[in-house]
């Protein structure tokens, strides 16, 4: 089981834990800050938008196993323990570390969710979850973030939102081109021709036969986003239905696409963003390389992701 993406909802206090395919995997009850979302250092916040985890610490560590900047003290949590340091703010069995992936909201200066030290991690089984305590950090049960450590690996996107509605996250599949050509084509043909003018016989080509798509559809089968991975490992035709834009799917596209990439045993991925994506991109792990150039009219950056492959 491949899990690529956390997303932790604020308002229900909720961590949820989505596969390649864009399904739910895992949900957990978390508690997240007492003083609710906010960015700033010191503010006893959580912080909000795209990060990804940027350490795993504690593998085999024993359950509610003690950390103090993120070392294990040799303790484990009990009661006794707990009332012998009441001041303590517990951190328990796992960790993992988050960085921020979105400069001037989560990244660098003030608002830097490394550097504020903000985890996911275990806390003493008396404190309750569903409801926000944290001085921070995501709190989980002790065998819950236990379980999740195991599934997830670092560079794992890790979205934070104040409020999320999971019944509207589509699911998607990767597919050979038999089975995606009818699903992908009237989607791509509506962004890439209708809505940016670029000329059908480019839109078409004769690659899609030997690349792998991403269709991502709602439960009512309606298809929302597509994209595709070729051959040589360069990720393109990115497109999302102009009603479900900012909304996360084409995050979870492309963290199919990678995934499947890195399956296939791929070093790196490469794709050609459109300007106005970049931002996008950067968010998503990409790193920018040379000029800026023109295709079909539009302004675009070849941009690059280095990949661990996970195929044998």
């Amino acid at each position: 089981m491949t899990a690529v993406r956390i997303l932790i909802d604020l308002a229900a206090q909720r961590l949820s834990l989505f596969g390649a395919d864009g399904a739910c995997i895992r949900r957990y009850a978390v508690s997240t800050a007492l003083n609710g979302p906010g960015e700033i250092r010191d503010s006893g916040c959580t912080p909000r938008g795209r990060h990804r985890i940027r350490a795993k610490i504690g593998a085999g560590a024993a359950k509610a196993a003690v950390f103090r900047g993120r070392r294990p003290t040799g303790e484990i949590w009990t009661p006794e323990l707990a009332a012998a340091h009441p001041g303590r703010d517990w951190i328990l069995s796992r960790i993992l570390w988050l960085s921020g992936c979105e400069p001037g909201r989560n990244r660098l200066g003030k608002l830097d969710s490394m550097r504020r030290y903000i985890y996911i991690h275990g806390t003493p089984d008396d404190q309750p979850m569903g409801e926000p305590r944290s001085h921070g950090c995501i709190r989980m049960r002790n065998d819950d973030v236990i379980e999740l450590f195991d599934l997830v690996q670092a560079g794992t996107a890790v979205d934070i939102a104040e409020t999320t509605n999971l019944d509207a996250v589509p699911t998607i599949r990767i597919l050979d081109w038999d089975a995606a050509a009818a699903l992908a084509m009237p989607l791509r043909e509506q962004v890439f021709v209708m809505e940016q003018g670029v000329p059908a016989e480019l839109e078409r080509d004769a690659r899609d036969p030997h690349c792998r798509h991403a269709v991502a559809t709602t439960a009512a089968g309606e298809v929302v986003g597509t994209g595709r991975l070729l051959p040589d490992g360069h990720i393109g035709r990115m497109a999302v239905a102009a009603p479900w834009r900012n909304r996360g799917i084409g995050g979870l596209m492309l963290e199919a696409l990678v995934t499947e990439a890195a399956r296939l045993g791929f070093r790196e991925v490469v794709l050609n963003a459109q300007i106005d994506a970049v931002d996008f991109y950067l968010r998503h792990g990409f790193e920018q390389q040379g000029e800026i150039f023109i295709e079909a009219g539009i302004r675009h950056q070849t941009m690059r992701r280095a990949l661990a492959p996970t195929r044998a």
